[in-house]
This record gives C-alpha cells, structure tokens and sequence, in this order.
C-alpha cells in the first residue's frame, strides 16, 4: 500500500505553485499579488483589482485609464446570444443560463482557437465584460423588459446596476458593487478555480475553463451560501419573529444556519469585514436597517454559542438584496466578480503549464483479486 498522505477533498493539499492570492487562514489574511485585501476593499476599483490580478503589479493612471477602456469596449454581446436569452426555459435558473451561455460565446469570439497568452488576455477581457452583461440582460428578458444598452462611460460595477435596473446608479450603490466584486475577485485554490486550472492544464480553450468553474460554482456547496442567508432574513421577517430565537429553535432542530465558518480561516473572514460595515451603512440609507439589524443579532449569536464566525456571504446578502439584486442572482453576480480570479489563473496555468494529473489512494479489493467465471459467481 501506499504511503502517500492523503487529504480528504485535497484538505492541506499543495495543488499547485501561484503568485496570485495569498490566504493566512490561522491570521485571517487575505492578500492579492502580496496586497492586503483591506487596503483593496478601503482604496481600490474592480477594474485597478483586476488588473492587479492579471498583471502582478498596480497600473499606473495611463495603464488603468487604458485597461478601463478596454474593459468598456469589451461590453458587446452577439445578437445571437441575446437570441438565445429570449428563447430559454422560464423554468431554467439564472446559473444554468449563465453557464450555458458563456459556453456559446466561445463561437463568437475572434480568438476562439488561439489558446496564445496574448489571445487569452484579450478574452478575459470580454468574459469579464460580458458574464456582467449576460446576468443583467437576462434578468431583463426573464421579467419582460426592455434590455438596457451598455454605457461605455460608466464602470464595470456602475454599468451592470445601470443595465440591470435601468437608472443610472447612486454613487453609493456603484462603491458599494465595486468593493464587493473587489472581495469576491479571487480566493485561491477554491473549487470553482481549480476546476478551471485542471481544464484549463489539457491546453482546452479559456471559455471551457471558465464553463467548468462557473459549474463548480453553481454547486451549493460552494457558491449560494448568501441566498440562504437572505431567504433565512426574509422568513424571520415573514413571521415577525425575533431572530435569535428563531435561529435558536433552527440549531435545536438540527437545521444548517448558512454564512458562518469557512473551511480556510480559523478567525473572522477578513472579507466579512467590509461586507458588514457596507451593509450596516447601505441598509440605514435606503431606509432598510432591519435586514443588517437582524443579520447582526443572528451574527452575535452564532459567534457567542457556536464560536463561528460569519463568512463572506453571510453579509453579502443583505447588501445585495438592498441593492435591488434578487436572491438567485446573487451566485451569478459572484462569477461575475470571481471571472476576474478565474482568468488570473487560467493565464497562469497556460503561462508555465504541466497538465494536472493527481493520483488515488486505492481502497478497493486487494490486488490480485481473482477472475470468477460467470457460472460460478454467487
């Protein structure tokens, strides 16, 4: 037998050598290129963050004018793929529909089949722009309204509010967006993203990678913490409850309180940090404190009796819900941050690639285990 040490799930695990995130989970730090990710979330945009993630370094004001150029300029969809949105199943959720749809992208992309560095930049360019665009038009479509063109003037977090919704945003809901894709921006090896570097390591094209990791995504066991988190919030105000007492009588019965622990950081979720200073300061202005209210007495709670602490999606919902952002769209609005993360290390891969090919700890039948006839076999 083998004595090679074995993680269940890849737990403590050195899959692969990365500069781009670096994660203390004993300290609660979370850096990108090496920058703390408060200093980010405090003084940071999206589109400085993402490049940041793309290049290694900071761009200097030419280098992010002209990176937010691009970005804007890549905010084009196919009228094919807007066809293909009408045409979906009422039925069918917004991450099938994103996943499904990123896939067909690849068909209209001029640098489809060159897999080149540069090539793969220039597509992460317009995934990152479009998946924004693909969530937002068929949010539109599904509730029978007119799509919202893009406005190339505005930011990646301020343009898809403005087509989501249809007005131009508050300055306060554009940095509000803006600093939670900044902290949903990249995470490591997750699931999603190593899904996307083991398809990106057979030399497939940038769109499968990201089609498999926004699939990994779509698994509530990684994504879609925070619609658990609001629709809990949105109960205990249907039934005019008190909170802890009703999470109290949730955790009696053995149910999952979704938002707390995670399965890196052993202190608070630095990302959670931000998330509850925004909430607080977006619920009080829109005149909708309850939902932070109720999050806070839910949060005090399960620290005080579980000793856990709340993760990044558990104030996440009660951000975006306050945000006009529905509850099944708050999965897809987290690829469209991590989109940024996710073609960070699929360039990284293809930079110095050597295809992924773990092995097993077997623990079947002894070897040889001998062949029965089938007349023989009990």
């Amino acid at each position: 037998m083998s004595t090679a040490v074995v993680g269940k799930g890849l737990e403590g695990i050195v899959a692969a050598n990365s500069g781009i995130c670096f994660i203390d989970g004993e300290a609660g730090v979370l850096s990108y290129r090496g920058i703390d990710i408060h200093e980010l979330a405090e003084n940071s945009t999206f589109e400085e963050t993402t490049y940041l993630l793309w290049n290694g370094r900071l761009p200097n004001r030419q280098a992010l004018a002209e990176f937010g150029r691009q970005l804007a300029q890549a905010r084009e969809l196919d009228a094919r793929i807007v066809d293909r949105l009408r045409n979906i199943p009422e039925t069918a959720a917004p991450m099938e529909v994103l996943r499904t749809s990123v896939s067909a992208l690849s068909y209209y992309d001029a640098d489809e089949k060159d897999n080149s560095h540069q090539a793969n930049v220039r597509k992460a360019y317009r995934l990152t722009a479009q998946i924004a665009m693909l969530v937002a038009i068929y949010d539109r479509i599904r509730k029978g309204r007119e799509i919202v063109p893009p406005d190339k003037s505005l930011t990646h977090a301020g343009n898809f509010l403005w087509m989501l919704k249809g007005e131009k945003p508050s300055e306060t809901a554009t940095r509000t967006l803006d600093t939670a894709l900044i902290l949903h921006a990249d995470h490591e090896l997750n699931a999603s993203t190593f899904a996307a570097r083991v398809i990106a390591a057979t030399l497939s094209d940038i769109h499968s990678a990201i089609v498999g990791a926004i699939g990994a995504l779509k698994g509530p066991l990684h994504g879609g913490a925070n619609e658990g988190v609001m629709r809990l919030l949105l109960a205990i105000d249907k039934a005019g409850a008190d909170p802890v007492e009703y999470v109290k009588q949730m955790l009696e019965a053995k149910q999952k309180i979704s938002g707390f622990g995670h399965r890196v950081y052993k202190t608070e979720d630095p990302r959670a940090t931000h998330l509850r200073r925004m909430s607080e300061k977006l619920c009080k202005d829109a005149g909708q404190p309850k939902w932070f209210e109720m999050s806070r007495a839910i949060e005090l709670y399960i620290n005080r009796e579980k000793k856990l602490n709340a993760n990044v999606d558990f104030y996440s919902a009660s951000t975006y819900t306050t945000l006009g952002i529905d509850i099944d769209l708050f999965t897809p609005v987290f690829a469209a941050s991590r989109i940024a993360g996710w073609a960070a290390h699929v360039i990284e891969q293809l930079d110095d690639n050597r295809l992924i090919r773990p092995r097993a700890e077997y623990i079947g039948p002894a070897y040889p285990t001998p062949w029965v006839p089938l007349d023989k076999r009990a």
